[in-house]
């Protein structure tokens, strides 16, 4: 005998509505499609472009305003922890990793490196406006992390590999 005998069942219209007014409110699946891109560093000095690594989302260097030392050889990743990385080009390495979509819509439980000081950092990502990219870096406690905003770059930017890539691009 059902507890509530005089309850009456939803209509299948009303429950198809709701349905569809939760799917409409639900977090996107398809967190990080926007964040997909080339972006010029907070500096304006570099471009990483973010994109799929299987099913996690990384960044790589693919320009650099100036990719020489003063000494003219290309920079090398010289303050990073692991001594045998020391000799590899600043230009093309991974500087984010295992960014995932999160509840809230943004990018999260990834990491960061920055070759300038040659630390990794936890880092969450998302839009703050279509052609800016919010990169949020903190270590353990997200209270105590900073904020850097990166400008979308267009996508005809000379690549590292291209031997224009040392020629500053227009921003």
């Amino acid at each position: 005998m059902p507890v509530f005998p005089n309850r009456r069942r939803p209509s299948p219209r009303l429950s198809a509505f709701l349905g569809t007014l939760l799917c409409a409110f639900a977090p996107s699946y398809s967190a990080g499609a926007n964040e997909i891109g080339l972006w010029y560093d907070d500096s304006g000095r570099g471009a990483v472009l973010v994109a799929p690594c299987g099913d996690k989302i990384c960044g790589h260097i693919v320009w650099l305003e100036d990719n020489r030392g003063s000494d003219g050889k290309p920079l090398h990743d010289a303050y990073n922890p692991e001594p045998s990385l020391r000799s590899r080009p600043v230009c093309g390495i991974q500087v984010i990793g295992n960014l995932s979509p999160q509840g809230d819509g943004t990018l999260g439980d990834g990491w960061i490196y920055d070759p300038k000081v040659g630390k990794s950092y936890n880092v969450e990502i998302s839009l703050a406006k279509p052609d800016v990219l919010h990169v949020y870096g903190f270590l353990g406690l997200k209270l105590m992390g900073r904020s850097i905003y990166w400008k979308r770059a267009p996508d005809d930017l000379p690549r590292c590999d291209d031997k224009s890539s040392s020629q500053k691009a227009s921003q």
